[in-house]
């Protein structure tokens, strides 16, 4: 069985920041037994990876070797129906990040726990881990979030390293700002006319929407996340990282005052292709709880 970490052997720790305090093992867990282990969270969306992608200077596939349960009056913040695991890990391979990284790893982790209260076996199995490195303690990381951390199989790492491929491009779609300035320019025909939609990004980096619209065709529309409107190119494919940008982070209505197109009809008309665009989209499923 897991043991709890005894108070005076456990430092304090606080998610969110980076003093972490650790402490050795008082007593290393029973090896895994041969049962199937549970799982630590839903199948991840991703949205939810690229969620813990995002600000991770570290991902991390890592062999699970020593477990302990911090004590649920030590472990702030924790959630009902979770607990805080202090773990001792062994590097198994640095799928993201340029930080070095040793092969020790100590890092704190909060799992649900199962029907019978008891948190998952995780000793001997290996997991992945988003994470960043905690300044003047090597081998000490403090996961993005508190339940920063998935068991491995082939099919998820291969998921992580494609969507880790998309974040370190050099043309990286950035993260959404926020919805600068939308105009409609009708055309010489009736039903004719083209939207812009003018986006900020975290760096600067300039993205526009458009949707083209002529009589006896679908709408068109495309996204360039770069000073070069490119209104013939396609729209960005489900879960890749342009859609996510989009997806996920656009606002769901026009704020007051974006919408500079001249005649009422043609704010209507911004306002309609703004919804179409939305509605092309889709929805951002997450799945971690």
């Amino acid at each position: 069985m897991q043991k709890s970490v005894p108070a005076r052997r456990l430092a304090l720790f606080r998610h969110g920041t980076l003093a972490l305090l650790f402490s050795m093992l008082a007593a290393p867990v029973s090896a895994a037994d041969s049962r199937p282990a549970e799982s630590i969270a839903p199948v991840a969306s991703y949205a939810d990876l690229a969620d813990l992608a995002a600000p991770a200077a570290l991902v991390v596939k890592a062999q699970v070797r020593k477990v302990a349960e911090v004590e649920p009056e030590r472990a702030a913040g924790l959630r009902a129906g979770w607990a805080r695991l202090y773990i001792e890990a062994r590097t198994e391979a640095v799928l993201g990040g340029r930080t070095t990284l040793g092969e020790a790893l100590r890092y704190l982790v909060d799992v649900p726990r199962d029907a019978k209260g008891k948190p998952p076996k995780l000793s001997k199995r290996s997991v992945i881990l988003f994470a960043r490195p905690v300044s003047g303690r090597p081998g000490e990381l403090q996961l993005v979030a508190p339940d920063a951390q998935l068991l491995w199989d082939p099919v998820l790492e291969g998921r992580v390293t494609a969507l880790l491929a998309e974040f370190y491009a050099p043309s990286a779609p950035r993260a959404i700002g926020g919805l600068r300035e939308v105009i409609h320019v009708p055309g010489a025909l009736a039903g004719e006319g083209e939207t812009q939609f003018f986006l900020t990004t975290t760096g600067g980096e300039p993205v526009a929407i458009s949707v083209s619209r002529t009589p006896g065709s679908a709408p068109r529309w495309s996204v360039s996340f770069s000073e070069l409107v490119e209104t013939g190119a396609p729209p960005p494919a489900r879960e890749t990282l342009a859609w996510y940008r989009l997806a996920c982070f656009l606002p769901r209505q026009l704020a007051p005052g974006v919408n500079v197109s001249a005649a009422p009809e043609d704010r209507q008309a911004a306002a309609r292709d703004y919804r179409f665009v939305l509605e092309q989209l889709g929805a951002c499923p997450r799945l971690r709880r």
